[in-house]
């Protein structure tokens, strides 16, 4: 299968999402339970809020977007291959896939996180850090951003200890299937 912008888009739109096995195979996935935040309930931790406020990293939204995905692919286990790297790429300059990047005093990318946005829905995809809590800042600024656009999803796709740390919970596929419909079906701008 050859991974387009266009596939992604409807990949997303169906509640699948993109994985390349260690052969650089990309398969379509889904999971049952999926993993989302409700953003109501997002939870910070006093740590990480003080980290938040101290104001050690600058936040910016889609500055660079393949700096994010690159890094985000740079793990000893990792099912971000170099097709899914473009495709996602091409799918961010058509407006559809963003990122929220933290970068530390000497303007050097400390971490990130990347994902697609589509009506009232945004699909976390991955996130990564060269930096203490780098990319825990971006995930806050994400659901305040996500929060003042007025967005009804944010997917997490697969439940782990890090995002239950947050407030992400699990839900049935077919609940998930019906709000994604749902959010689907607003408009809304993330940049």
């Amino acid at each position: 299968m050859r991974l387009t912008p266009q596939l992604l888009e409807w990949c997303y739109r169906s509640g699948a999402f993109p994985m390349a096995d260690p052969y650089g195979r990309i398969e379509l996935y889904r999971s049952d339970p999926r993993a989302v935040l409700e953003l109501d309930e997002f939870h910070v931790p006093k740590s990480l809020a003080r980290v938040v406020r101290s104001g050690r990293y600058e936040v910016r939204i889609d500055e660079d977007f393949e700096g994010v995905i690159r890094g985000c692919a740079r793990r000893e286990e990792t099912w971000i291959n170099g097709e899914i790297v473009r495709a996602f790429v091409a799918l961010h300059r058509a407006g559809k896939a963003h990122s929220v990047e933290a970068y530390d005093r000497d303007g050097n990318l400390a971490g990130g996180l990347y994902g697609v946005a589509l009506g009232g829905a945004f699909m976390g995809e991955s996130m990564f850090t060269r930096a203490r809590d780098a990319s825990k800042v971006c995930f806050v600024h994400l659901v305040e951003r996500l929060r003042e656009r007025s967005y009804e999803l944010l997917d997490c796709q697969i439940q782990n200890d890090h995002l239950e740390r947050f407030g992400v919970t699990e839900i049935p596929e077919r609940e998930y299937l019906r709000r994604l419909r749902e959010a689907l079906s607003l408009r809304r701008t993330f940049v």
